[in-house]
């Protein structure tokens, strides 16, 4: 497998505060991987820190072999839902056209292979019925499933979401992992903040434990021993046999 992603001494800060110390990891193609830890152990900054959405105090971060500047085009994100203006008027087909937009080229505007590509993505998800609908009209659910089909629509080899599972559905979280799933079936590398650890084995190959600093990572079994999560929530933890983490 080819190396995907990788993360080398990343140290970040917020007003002379530790967010993230000295994280070292690297993610292999093809890969589904859930970035998992207690409130403020630093999961969305360390997403964020990788895309180069904030300052980092030192570190390096390689995609693909190069920079995230030279491989804007090649990585697709979805944010978390509050960080999103939903009474901005504008429809839902109209957003997930926003996704073609880095492929298109400078001053160039989606045709309507364009459209009929955007149309496809919603029906991925589930919701090509709502595609002229305001985006603030819809559900959580339904919101994130939008912006899950924006990502699609720029055909990009890695997808990072930051906490796409909260406030929505069962249905929209069921379509999403399922899309997620296909991604990393066609050899894509999938990164996801989560925050529910009743349900991390189940989703994803691999996972990083982060809190603050990188307490483990790897696949799901090896992360979940009770010892390196308790690690992690500085309090013991139990694990049944399906590996489902309880206190």
């Amino acid at each position: 497998m080819s190396l995907a992603i990788e993360v080398k001494h990343l140290s970040c800060s917020y007003l002379g505060n530790t967010a993230l110390s000295d994280i070292n990891f690297s993610i292999n193609e093809g890969n589904l991987v859930g970035i998992i830890g207690p409130n403020g152990a630093g999961k969305s900054t360390l997403l964020k820190a990788m895309l180069n959405l904030i300052k980092k105090d030192s570190g390096e971060i390689r995609i693909l072999g190069h920079s995230i500047k030279e491989m804007k085009t090649k990585v697709a994100y979805v944010p978390q839902r509050n960080d999103i203006d939903w009474d901005f008027p504008i429809t839902v087909l109209d957003t997930v056209l926003l996704g073609t937009y880095p492929n298109l080229g400078l001053f160039k505007r989606p045709k309507k292979e364009h459209k009929i590509w955007a149309l496809e993505c919603l029906k991925q998800v589930g919701i090509e019925s709502y595609s002229n609908r305001q985006i603030g009209e819809l559900s959580g659910g339904q919101q994130q499933r939008v912006f899950l089909a924006r990502a699609l629509a720029q055909k990009a080899d890695m997808y990072f979401l930051d906490e796409p599972f909260v406030g929505v559905d069962i249905t929209s979280e069921e379509t999403i992992i399922s899309v997620l799933k296909q991604l990393r079936n066609q050899g894509k590398t999938v990164v996801v903040v989560h925050h529910d650890l009743s349900k991390a084995a189940d989703y994803f190959d691999q996972l990083i434990l982060l809190n603050k600093e990188l307490i483990e990572y790897g696949e799901v079994a090896k992360v979940f021993a009770p010892e390196i999560i308790g690690r992690a929530y500085n309090q013991p933890f139990q694990t049944k046999p399906d590996t489902e983490v309880f206190v």
